[in-house]
């Protein structure tokens, strides 16, 4: 195999022999990175930055993985505008902002604003439409493809690997659109998929669901192991509100049952799932919410909670408007899981979770129950193109929860939950705040929020300490040279709860980039490095002067969030 060609060799889909790859030759990367997420970017932008050669190969066309193909505005900590994230993640939050202001007309009041939110949304301190994320994403690796650092492959699925002694050797990548599959070599790989989708193409050991309460000894965990308990799903979708109009079409096939139904979960759900009343996640009880796409209501009004587009931050026109994106309990799927079942289940599920979006706006627009005593909102409407689909959808799902690594060391609810640690204080055992690791290579800080799951688990939502992120949760137990660097680290059921939001899965992904280059560089695999104090140290100094925070300030570290 010709290893001084960009892509090792090119299989037709009906091909039986190879053919040398007819593009333009390009020198082979060095690390292939798998998933175009944030992490995923994160991690290219690491390699390339360290002089690496990259190749980051997505599965769709936008760059940004659940901050726009899944258009979720982002989860973020209350410190995030200073501190408690890395220096390119913060880059990459004010270059989206400096993007409004130069391509939008913005309203003379909010054009100077320092932490400008373009939607106003109380989800997050950023919310922004997908699109302009995605688009700010591509102007900050484009550079790097101008030098021949970064290659960027589209449409591209992982569906098998080679693999020798403990070493993978390559990966196929197939297009999703033309079918013709491509064999990339590589020093590295990382897998920056939504669901870990190298682990079981290279026999990765690795988890997916709720671990026991014996092999973690997590407060919370079940007694027995429950692969089937995956957080639910959602396909969010845009919305705007026009009113006077009346947008509503007949009931898409599906809505009769979608309206009448009942989550079975245990602590039992407190009615319909379309309904304004649902279960508080902390504590389970009957909770209220508001609904007013025309203004605000007494209690939280949903419409503003993930709006990213708040028209008074905007010069009037006739076509300005408020965009929200609908990513609520009343969408969350709970029809089954996309891990464990059948590839014709998951797509299965995946248009049931298509529908139930659909189904809900049918409710918001007919059934709905308003404050004035009326039914539904006819004015409101999907927004074709905001989140690059004809029918307002979001382009993927998004996704809560991964197969994760079996790895050297999980990071669990026992090292940074606050009721265990708590508990563990008082026999002595653990130290105010989170468990302080000493190969950390970042940081993290968020609730454990887990949603409900199809197989009837309720939300669990429990308070956490800002912790770190250790090296050891980045390293597989047996594979040399994969890395995750998404939502598949080492963490379990319950502590992926406050590390699967966007500035953890960028930290990931930019540790794990980093590392790649640090192993190609010494000729050292990863374990080497976390296992020897000066190669620790070393690559530590690496992440502190590329503006990755490895500890919290110590006025943070017994925070409860």
């Amino acid at each position: 195999m010709n290893r001084r060609t960009f892509l090792a060799l090119t299989l037709s889909a009906s091909a039986a022999a190879p053919v040398q790859l007819k593009s333009t030759p390009w020198t082979v990367p060095e690390i292939l990175v798998v998933g175009g997420g944030l992490g995923g970017c994160a991690a290219a932008l690491a390699g390339v930055q360290a002089g690496r050669r990259v190749l980051l190969a997505i599965e769709g066309e936008w760059l940004g993985g659940q901050l726009t193909s899944q258009a979720a505005p982002p989860d973020e900590h209350p410190w995030i505008e200073s501190h408690g994230c890395t220096r390119t993640y913060r880059n990459l939050r004010n270059a989206i902002r400096d993007h409004y202001r130069r391509n939008e007309r913005l309203a003379p009041s909010f054009q100077n604003t320092q932490e400008l939110n373009p939607g106003n949304c109380w989800v997050s301190r950023l919310g922004c439409e997908p699109r302009m994320a995605a688009t700010v994403l591509e102007t900050l690796l484009a550079p790097w493809i101008r030098r021949g650092n970064l290659r960027i492959l589209r449409h591209q699925k992982a569906i098998q690997a080679r693999v020798a002694r403990d070493r993978i050797q390559s990966v196929l990548l197939q297009n999703t659109r033309t079918g013709e599959e491509t064999e990339v070599n590589a020093r590295y790989f990382l897998d920056a998929t939504d669901l870990g989708e190298l682990l079981p193409i290279t026999g990765a050991e690795w988890v997916i669901g709720a671990e026991a309460a014996s092999e973690t000894d997590e407060l919370h965990a079940p007694s027995r192991a429950q692969p089937a308990s995956q957080q639910a799903f959602t396909w969010a979708m845009a919305l705007e509100y026009l009113p006077g109009e009346d947008h509503r079409t007949a009931p898409p096939p599906e809505y009769a049952f979608w309206r009448d139904y009942v989550p079975r979960t245990q602590p039992a759900w407190t009615g319909p799932l379309f309904s304004w009343d649902g279960p508080n996640p902390a504590t389970l009880v009957r909770r209220r919410l508001g609904f007013n796409p025309g203004g605000t209501t007494i209690e939280p009004n949903l419409w503003t909670y993930r709006r990213i587009r708040e028209a008074p931050q905007f010069e009037a026109n006739p076509g300005n408007r408020d965009i929200s994106v609908i990513n609520w309990p009343q969408n969350d799927y709970l029809g089954g899981p996309l891990v464990g079942v059948s590839p014709m289940e998951a797509e299965r599920h995946r248009k049931g979770a298509r529908q139930l979006s659909l189904c809900f706006l049918h409710w918001l627009q007919n059934d709905a129950p308003r404050a004035d005593g009326g039914t539904g909102w006819p004015g409101l409407r999907a927004c074709p193109g905001v989140l690059g689909s004809d029918d307002g959808l979001a382009l993927a799902p998004y996704i809560r929860e991964s197969r994760r690594i079996r790895s050297e060391l999980t990071l669990t609810e026992k090292h940074l939950g606050v009721d265990q640690r708590i508990a563990g204080r008082k026999v002595g055992n653990a130290s105010p705040g989170a468990e302080p690791f000493p190969d950390s290579v970042g940081t993290g800080a968020y609730r454990i929020d887990l949603h409900p799951t199809p197989s009837g688990d309720n939300y669990l939502d429990i308070s956490s300490f800002p912790f770190q992120i250790p090296l050891g949760a980045l390293i597989p137990v047996r594979l040399q040279n994969l890395l995750p660097a998404a939502k598949n680290f080492g963490t379990t059921h319950i502590s992926n709860g406050c590390c699967r939001l966007h500035p953890v899965e960028w930290n990931v992904g930019e540790a794990a980039g980093h590392l790649a280059a640090f192993c190609v560089e010494i000729n050292e695999p990863p374990r080497f490095v976390r296992n020897n104090p000066k190669r620790l140290a070393e690559f530590q100094n690496r992440l502190r002067k590329a503006g990755v925070e490895l500890e919290w300030p110590k006025d943070n570290r017994s925070a409860q969030l």
